[in-house]
């Protein structure tokens, strides 16, 4: 369902940014039409007095719906959904099913982002020469920790809350592409969490928003 206010409907945020990824993911699954403007890091703009008067964080991604504003990637995913996606699996109706996926998107922010930045920066933002990899490997056996517990939860199940692909499995798949993405370190071998994220990385809104090389 393409949506009819692809004039007023807006992201800003760069394209590179892991939570921008998944806004942009998510509007793909519910075939929503926007616009993109490119902001922060080497595109500037987060810091201007325009769009902190939007987001007092400065950080990516914001929406704007017309004369509607919102941040915080997982809350766009949330408002994207039943704005426009009413009747869509990918966040589902009924309250306890609802909580399980907002249980996850809380669960990226609080516990995965948090190990995952140090990996991701050493690793793709840090000239070669520069990389400390001892310590980096401490980080990443630290992050292979909270894999564990996806690893744990995928063990019976297609996706991250059942049959059913939902906007969990957006959240925590744009980190573990990540996680997935970098070498020269050891990880554990993590089946269930590989199967999955096969799986997913086969979703035409992965191969072209998430899939692209890291930068």
């Amino acid at each position: 369902m393409a949506n009819d206010k692809q004039n007023q409907l807006t992201i800003w945020g760069r394209a590179n940014s892991v939570n921008v990824q998944k806004v942009l993911w998510c509007l793909h699954e519910l075939d929503i039409s926007y616009q993109r403007i490119d902001a922060g890091m080497q595109f500037g703009k987060n810091n201007e007095a325009a769009y902190l008067a939007m987001n007092p964080n400065g950080r990516v991604p914001t929406l704007v719906d017309g004369d509607y504003v919102l941040w915080e990637s997982n809350s766009v995913m949330r408002y994207l959904c039943l704005a426009y996606g009413q009747g869509s699996p990918i966040y589902p109706q009924a309250p306890q099913q609802r909580a399980a996926v907002d249980r996850w998107l809380d669960w990226t922010l609080s516990t995965l982002q948090p190990v995952d930045r140090p990996v991701f920066w050493a690793l793709v933002r840090t000239p070669p020469e520069k990389r400390d990899m001892v310590a980096i490997q401490k980080d990443v056996d630290a992050e292979a920790v909270v894999w564990r517990i996806m690893e744990k939860q995928l063990a019976n199940r297609r996706f991250i809350e059942g049959d059913q692909f939902t906007i969990a499995d957006i959240a925590v798949g744009a980190f573990a592409r990540r996680w997935f993405g970098v070498d020269g370190v050891t990880k554990p071998k993590l089946p269930c969490l590989e199967r999955w994220f096969a799986q997913i990385s086969q979703r035409p809104g992965f191969v072209k928003f998430i899939a692209p090389p890291m930068t």
